[in-house]
């Protein structure tokens, strides 16, 4: 499979996981792979493996273009870019903090789109470029007690297909990438708030353990991340743009049984998350 050559190419959320991973496969191919995260520490140390490495809070404008402009100033040009940055809520939708939810779309999706907006212009005039989105399986097939992650992941692939078509025109093109479980920080990061479902305030507290469950399933027998960021990167900077990438445990069950009838996988979801066990 032909690739593209000696990309440079923009990575948001790079401080571990996925993120940290492609910028390392990215280095390893011999591209110019410079890594963003938010955090001071975070920069520290990608900067001591060898990274060119920009602060970029996807969620703060002023921070993103800043970076964008660094990159710009130093490079001339990005080539490509990949949306990475995001993190999970886990829980019951109707019990989970509002303002959990309000950040998790103000940096899963907003941040996302805000980051692209910056990048777009630059790419437009070149009439050049491929735009990644780091989507998810569970965008395919929402799963009970992280909706709030599912519908932005959702909101993810909506949002590239009518981007893809909307950029067309000046040269760009737009993959989405949706992994499966892939071994990352995001459960342990995510799954912080849980233990407020395990008090009789909560009305799901009897299936507790269901809930702390689901938030680490994506961490039982995951794909090892470098052979993600390994077969992730063959594929989307294939000089053919895919429309979709999808690696890791269950990237491909799921989005099979999202194809079965309505109600079966509901009574598929119900069995399986311990919900049924509510009615008794």
């Amino acid at each position: 499979m032909a690739s593209l050559q000696n990309q440079i190419v923009l990575v948001t959320g790079c401080s571990s996981g996925i993120g940290l991973g492609l910028v390392r496969e990215l280095k390893r191919l011999g591209h110019t792979a410079i890594a963003s995260a938010r955090r001071e520490q975070s920069l520290e140390e990608l900067r001591a493996e060898g990274f060119d490495a920009v602060q970029l809070d996807v969620v703060d404008r002023p921070s993103v273009d800043r970076a964008v402009g660094e990159v710009i100033e130093r490079y001339g040009q990005i080539d490509v870019l990949i949306n990475n940055a995001g993190f999970n809520v886990y829980g019951p939708l109707l019990e989970a903090p509002i303002d959990d939810l309000d950040r998790l779309f103000r940096t899963n999706v907003i941040g996302l789109i805000s980051v692209t907006q910056a990048v777009f212009p630059h790419m437009a005039r070149r009439k050049s470029g491929r735009i990644v989105n780091i989507g998810s399986v569970v965008g395919v097939l929402p799963t009970p007690f992280a909706a709030g992650y599912c519908a932005t992941k959702s909101a993810v692939h909506t949002l590239s297909d009518v981007m893809r078509q909307e950029v067309a025109p000046f040269g760009i093109e737009v993959v989405v990438v949706q992994p499966g479980g892939v071994r990352s920080s995001i459960a342990e990061n995510g799954a912080g708030g849980v233990k407020r479902y395990n008090t009789p305030d909560s009305m799901y507290h009897r299936i507790y353990d269901r809930i702390e469950q689901r938030a680490f399933a994506s961490q039982a027998a995951p794909m090892e991340t470098e052979e993600f960021a390994r077969r992730t990167l063959a594929e989307a900077l294939a000089k053919s743009a895919p429309r979709v990438v999808r690696h890791g445990r269950g990237s491909t069950a799921l989005p099979a049984l999202s194809k079965l009838p309505g109600p079966v996988l509901d009574r598929i979801m119900l069995l399986q998350s311990g919900l049924r066990k509510l009615r008794d």
